[in-house]
């Protein structure tokens, strides 16, 4: 064999190997957030949490959250992870979610997975991957999906943000059980941009007046969802 015959062999390989992957294998959940699961975990060994609680789970988005002042009123547990993707959470999902079987599951992720090159069929596949393990166990849990936000840092990733927005939006509509929350509307400034006002310096995480704006317009929602419904699935 020549040595060109055998180099377009070995590229044809790798291109078979990688051939419908997203991006290179992600790293090891357990390895990767295995400390933080713990954590979570030995704060529960310690303290008592509420039954038919109002739960906001996912990445950093949620982490950052001052839920428990912003919604005092309501009996809320946090169980953000600041970097964490949608398979992550769905890993981690008996030891973070179901063990509290709350009533409402505010969801906030796939922002990290859009910018680590994930498509937005693959955010929205593993969405209603998270959907199956809740309502498998909790069939009567509501979840809101705070829709991906749009930042001045991944600005340039917003179209296909906003893809995987419209699926899990078109998904949400087929059940009532899941809600859809857009979050992104408020954040745009008059030039249809992030506004700069409502985020840190990083241009990537909202800061306290952000923060506000979610929680005004997210609260009636979790109200609405926490009442009782007398309509059969």
């Amino acid at each position: 064999m020549t040595r060109r015959k055998l180099c377009l062999l070995i590229l044809l390989c790798c291109v078979v190997v990688s051939n419908g992957q997203d991006k290179p294998r992600a790293e090891d959940p357990v390895a990767k957030w295995g400390e933080t699961i713990r954590q979570f975990e030995d704060w529960d060994r310690k303290n008592s949490f509420a039954s038919d609680a109002v739960l906001f789970v996912g990445s950093s988005s949620i982490k950052l959250w001052p839920t428990r002042e912003s919604f005092g009123e309501l009996p809320v547990i946090n169980r953000g992870f600041g970097g964490s993707q949608i398979s992550e959470v769905n890993h981690f999902a008996e030891r973070i979610v179901l063990r509290y079987a709350p009533k409402v599951i505010v969801f906030y992720a796939g922002d990290n997975d859009m910018a680590a090159g994930k498509s937005p069929k693959r955010v929205f596949d593993d969405y209603r991957e998270f959907v199956k393990i809740v309502h498998g166990k909790l069939p009567r849990t509501r979840i809101v999906f705070v829709s991906i936000k749009p930042s001045g840092r991944r600005w340039s990733l917003w179209p296909v943000m906003a893809q995987a927005n419209k699926m899990v939006e078109d998904f949400s509509g087929t059940d009532r059980r899941l809600i859809y929350f857009d979050s992104a509307t408020p954040l745009l400034a008059g030039d249809g941009k992030p506004d700069a006002k409502l985020f840190l310096k990083d241009n990537l995480h909202l800061n306290a007046d952000g923060y506000r704006v979610w929680t005004r317009l997210l609260r009636p929602v979790i109200e609405e969802a926490m009442r009782p419904s007398t309509k059969k699935r």
